[in-house]
């Protein structure tokens, strides 16, 4: 793989963009520190797992509702509803 402009439009945004600064080498300081952000994304992944556990659960007590609620008709042995 080559490195380098290989058509007319690429040779354009080269010389447009070669003045530009595009790597910042300064290290500047970050408004939220790290701690806090790992924090977060702790807090994030918990709630995702409480609520897949919990619609895991609604999910199960939906469909035992619906089979004790449901009506069978015993000579036809099909759903009657």
């Amino acid at each position: 793989m080559a490195i380098g402009a290989k058509d007319r439009i690429d040779k354009l945004l080269v010389q447009k963009y070669s003045d530009k600064q595009v790597d910042k080498h300064e290290v500047e300081e970050s408004a939220i520190s790290a701690d806090d952000v790992m924090k977060i994304m702790n807090y994030v992944s918990t709630n995702t797992m409480t609520q897949m556990k919990l619609s895991r659960r609604l999910s199960i007590a939906c469909y035992a509702i619906n089979a004790m609620s449901a009506n069978y008709d015993k000579n036809a042995r099909r759903f009657v509803s």
